[in-house]
């Protein structure tokens, strides 16, 4: 977590903790989140049909994540979900605690984003630290200037 922070201050990006029990879906964070400001969202850690691409798709945690829809977007046949090993091996993350900044971790870039459009134009947009007992929220301004230092290929979708 602390080096989510240290990055979000050296780009000189504001940013709002909230402190919570630890959560691994969407709907167990509403019950912490709904009082937070800022669109919540889900974060889906995914491979392509060979495993030999990964992807980590940001979307509203309303929205429903359409499998074969996001695989025509991402130009892959299929998609599943990468298993916890390639999880922690990719992004440095354990299952529960998916989020963009994850990306942090991703030395080498391996890993291409696919973000909902409707996360950058929000006003504010809240995600895990890379620990599920906290959500950090910043503007989508700040979010996309993020995953632009990433160095990660990021497509974006509606």
């Amino acid at each position: 977590m602390e080096e989510v922070y240290k990055k979000l201050e050296e780009l000189n990006i504001p940013y709002k903790k909230y402190d919570h029990p630890a959560v691994y879906t969407t709907k167990e964070a509403e019950r912490y989140t709904k009082d937070i400001e800022g669109v919540d969202t889900k974060n889906l850690f995914l491979k392509g049909k060979k495993g030999r691409r990964y992807h980590l798709v940001i979307l509203p945690a309303e929205e429903k994540a359409d499998l074969e829809k996001l695989a025509e977007e991402l130009n892959e046949k299929k998609l599943s979900f990468a298993s916890s090993e390639k999880l922690m091996r990719y992004l440095g993350l354990e299952a529960g605690s998916v989020s963009p900044f994850g990306l942090v971790n991703d030395k080498h870039s391996e890993v291409g984003a696919l973000v909902h459009e409707d996360l950058v134009k929000a006003e504010e947009v809240g995600f895990h630290p890379n620990k599920n007992t906290a959500t950090v929220v910043i503007s989508g301004e700040d979010f996309e200037a993020f995953l632009k230092h990433t160095g990660n290929k990021i497509s974006y979708f509606s």
